[in-house]
């Protein structure tokens, strides 16, 4: 009984975020709460700021929640929900933000340090195969002498 107990827990625990609307912010027209949904899942809750509001539990989280709801029953589209939600707290608001030239360097970033990394290693590894290696040179006459002196002096001591 415990292992049915525990599994069902586990499954609990795992379809929990699915659960974050609460019933009293779910709409009565199935087609409205799916769109309202849709958009609830591309915005950031700007209190966790990595997950969705959709999936947040943060009480900012669920007033943008009822917020896209009331949008939607109010005739608004979806673009003009997330305009408004936009308007209101930026770009950051949405997971994944528009490609304009505020942005740019947010989208190509990862790409120039990848970039930048792999020059570096380029020339780093160029270089160490131009370098003479210390290992390989010989030592001229007069090197191997004091060297045979100091060898000698220390094997007398």
């Amino acid at each position: 009984m415990t292992r049915l107990a525990c599994l069902f827990l586990s499954l609990m625990m795992i379809a929990a975020p699915a659960w974050t609307a609460e019933p009293d912010e779910i709409l009565d027209d199935p087609a409205l709460e799916e769109r309202a949904r849709a958009i609830s899942k591309g915005l950031r809750c700007l209190v966790c700021q990595n997950e969705s509001i959709d999936e947040s539990n943060a009480p900012l989280a669920k007033d943008l929640r009822l917020l896209v709801r009331e949008r939607l029953v109010a005739g608004d589209t979806d673009g003009e929900v997330t305009a408004f939600v936009v308007s209101r707290y930026g770009d950051f608001v949405l997971l994944k933000p528009p490609v304009k030239p505020s942005t740019y360097l947010l989208w190509a970033g990862p790409f120039l340090l990848l970039l930048l990394g792999g020059v570096g290693a380029a020339v780093f590894i160029r270089a160490s195969r131009l370098a003479p290696a210390a290992t390989g040179e010989a030592l001229s006459d007069e090197d191997e002498r004091r060297l045979k002196t100091l060898l000698s002096q220390d094997d007398d001591g």
